[in-house]
């Protein structure tokens, strides 16, 4: 009797493969070769099914459990940080995504409008605006004739600029715009916010790498005794001194790492510009801004997953502080907030 091969595979391969027994020789081993075949073919289908199960289950698991190491977090984790990324999109859409312009002012008369021929054009308005002028650090904002504005809700035709850092700027709306005067180290500008801003609307918001608690360590504070600064530099090549409160010292997987504190206050939190491994590939390369609860007997949770981008990263009109040399880690901390690259600003 000759017989011919064939292998018959169900839904995985890897079920294996059967050999049936092709009779030729007569009818009734034909009937018995179909029976044979109806048997393998169901168990064939039986041990499918079991092994889609099992695949099933493994790749789940797979799928929420990206570091086997980390602690999964639990609900108020969840509910807290969703909050804080709600607060964080707010505030980019309130005071950032919505600038419109930055404009560094000379001295004497500074023309502004909507028309290209103006030095300091704005992006919608009167053509010929009015006349910004720079006298020592003094600004004033003249209005050309019928052209409204409003500052506190009341109509100005020329009006002193307090800026942003005398605590009580002065802000100046016309129409949709509103503008006020800045100052960065020996520079003195206008910024212009747009409150019907298309980037505001046409935001996605931000991406984050998945939560991975193993990103939230327990620090020590070193406490800055001798009261030295930081000399900390930001996008405008401008570097200034700023005070800190002491270097954080902690472990990323078995290694020690060193943050030193920008500015933070233990009693409120720390804070911090610092950039790792991840910023040639998937982070804001001038540095993440990361700030904590209070310290509490010398210790503080650092907890990467809340890195967030500086302004920077959405607009081209911030003027950010970039990471300083003390806080460039050499080690890569895949958590917080990620940077597409393909909407560079800085």
């Amino acid at each position: 009797m000759e017989y011919s091969e064939s292998c018959i595979y169900g839904i995985l391969p890897a079920i294996g493969c059967f050999r049936v027994e092709a009779a030729e020789s007569s009818e009734l081993e034909k009937r018995r070769t179909g029976v044979w075949v109806k048997k393998i073919m169901k168990r064939n289908l039986k041990w499918a099914a079991v092994t889609a199960i099992m695949l099933s289950a493994a790749c789940g698991q797979a799928a929420t459990s990206e570091n086997p190491s980390s602690p999964t977090p639990d609900t108020a984790y969840i509910k807290s940080y969703d909050k804080w990324k709600a607060e964080l999109v707010d505030d980019l859409k309130e005071n950032w995504l919505s600038l419109a312009g930055l404009f560094w002012l000379k001295a004497g008369e500074n023309r502004f409008g909507s028309d290209s021929t103006n030095p300091i054009v704005f992006p919608k308005g009167p053509a010929q605006a009015g006349v910004f002028g720079l006298e020592g650090t003094n600004v004033t904002m003249t209005l050309s004739p019928g052209v409204p504005a409003v500052v506190d809700g009341k109509p100005v035709n020329t009006v002193k600029l307090q800026p942003d850092v005398s605590g009580h700027p002065t802000v100046v709306e016309l129409g949709s715009l509103r503008i006020k005067a800045i100052v960065r180290g020996q520079r003195i500008g206008i910024r212009v916010k747009d409150v019907d801003s298309e980037a505001v609307k046409n935001y996605r918001g931000p991406v984050f790498f998945p939560i991975d608690l193993s990103y939230r360590v327990k620090a020590t504070l070193v406490p800055n005794q001798d009261k030295k600064t930081v000399d900390v530099p930001n996008v405008l090549g401008d570097t200034t001194p700023t005070a800190s409160a002491g270097v954080v010292v902690f472990k990323i997987n078995g290694q020690e790492v060193r943050l030193t504190d920008l500015g933070g206050n233990p009693a409120k939190g720390l804070s911090f510009v610092f950039n790792d491994l991840t910023s040639k590939t998937d982070t804001y390369p001038g540095g993440r801004f990361l700030e904590t609860d209070p310290v509490v007997n010398g210790t503080v949770e650092i907890d990467f997953n809340r890195a967030y981008n500086p302004p920077c990263a959405v607009t081209p009109y911030a003027t950010c502080p970039l990471a300083p040399k003390e806080n460039r880690l050499a080690v890569p901390i895949p958590a917080g907030e990620k940077y597409d690259r393909t909407q560079a600003h800085h």
